[in-house]
Formats: C-alpha cells, sequence, structure tokens
C-alpha cells in the first residue's frame, strides 16, 4: 500500500534567504494546504513533525545541504538521511540525478543505505531525464518525480511543466510511480498534466512562496502614466 494518496501535493518549504525562512509557519501552509484538499505534504526535515502533528497528511521528508564537491543538494548524503529517520516522514526524497555525489558516494550506495533503515518508509527519486528515470526506476524507488527538469546544467535548455517529458517518463518506468512536479502555475498545466494522467502531482512555489507569486504577477503589470 503506497504511502501517498492520489491527488495534489504541496510543497511547503522555505529556505535560508527567503521571506519566510525561519519563523516556523510551515505547518500553517500546510494547514491551508489540506484545507484546500491537498493529499500530502513535501517539507524540509525540520519542519516535517509540525507539519506532521498539525495536518496528519503524507509527508515528503528532505534535506538540503550544499557541499563543495558537488551540485548535488537535495538528501545528497548517508547524514542527511540519517535526519530524515529521526523525523516523522513517510516519504524519503532525494536527487537521483547522475551527477557526482559529495565525498564520492553513488546514488546506489545511498539509495541502498535508506532502503535498509527507512523503516517501512518509502523513497522517492527526483530526477531531470529519461535515463534518470529509468535507472532510478532500476534501483527500486517507490516514486519517480520530476523535480529536477530544468534546474541542472544539462536540462536548463527546457520549459517547464514539461509535460511530453512527464509523459515519457510514465512511459518508461516500470515498477515505480510518477510524480509530476516542476513549474506547475497555472490550471491549464495541471490540465495538461491530468491528460498523462500521473500517481499525483507536486505544486510548490505557486501555492506557498508569496514572494514569488508577486514577483509573476508584477512581471506582467503594465501600467501607463
Amino acid at each position: 500500500m503506497s504511502a501517498l494518496k492520489r491527488g495534489l501535493i504541496v510543497s511547503c518549504q522555505a529556505v535560508k534567504g527567503e521571506p519566510l525562512y525561519g519563523y516556523g509557519i510551515m505547518h500553517l501552509f500546510a494547514k491551508a494546504a489540506k484545507a484546500g484538499g491537498a493529499t500530502g505534504i513535501r517539507a524540509l526535515v525540520d519542519d516535517i513533525d509540525s507539519i506532521k502533528d498539525e495536518v496528519g497528511l503524507p509527508i515528503i521528508g528532505l534535506v538540503k545541504e550544499c557541499y563543495d564537491d558537488s551540485e548535488i543538494y537535495i538528501t545528497p548524503t548517508k547524514a542527511e538521511i540519517d535526519r530524515l529517520l529521526k523525523t516523522k516522514c513517510d516519504v524519503i526524497c532525494m536527487d537521483a540525478t547522475l551527477r557526482d555525489r559529495p565525498a564520492g558516494e553513488t546514488l546506489e550506495e545511498l539509495y541502498n543505505y535508506a532502503r535498509a533503515n527507512a523503516g517501512g518508509r518509502e523513497i522517492m527519486a527526483d530526477i531531470s531525464t529519461i535515463e534518470e528515470a529509468i535507472n532510478a526506476d532500476r534501483l527500486g524507488f517507490d516514486y519517480i518525480s520530476t523535480t529536477m527538469r530544468g534546474y541542472t546544467p544539462y536540462t536548463k535548455q527546457y520549459q517547464i511543466p514539461d509535460v511530453d517529458f512527464m509523459a515519457e517518463c510514465k512511459a518508461k518506468i516500470k515498477n515505480a510511480r510518477l510524480i509530476a512536479e516542476g513549474g506547475v502555475f497555472e490550471t491549464s498545466h495541471m490540465e495538461a498534466i491530468s491528460k498523462i494522467n500521473p500517481y499525483a502531482v507536486v505544486v510548490g512555489s505557486a501555492i506557498t512562496r508569496p514572494a514569488v507569486i508577486t514577483e509573476r504577477l508584477l512581471g506582467a503589470l503594465q501600467l501607463e502614466d
């Protein structure tokens, strides 16, 4: 039985440097998301337990940590896995792109470590290419999310949401459940994604990042003197 329910999962995150960082209010964003019908929450490690206590929804947990020897920052090493294991998250999420990881650790090593210690939790792969999706499926990830599409150096040329990419991922993976994520801002995006019938859709910035929403709307505003 899957930890995540089908539907809309809302990413409730505020990282260092953002206006809402450090105020401990992500559980309130999650509460609002639940009231709107969200079936799950994607959250950073320090907010997981307060969100779980507030809404009781399934939580995808991740750690954002930067290392000097790698571009990967989403749950990049075993140390971040250990931090997530101390929380109430239901799904452990990690970057599953085929880039070099910190200290020469491999994705397969990290996946095996997470699986051996997960204690019944499921595991999610954030990917950016079909090759990465197929590899994550081969390793045994429970969910594959298109999160990193457009955010790796070799996919920056693609506009998101890349619905065609999402559809190809669904066609190519055999066992994992597809999570559509990345750049979903409009109802038209959701309608297009619905046609490929992913397991679930994750939306973050369009719901829980007021500064990004404000900037996006302001960019379309044209006033005349």
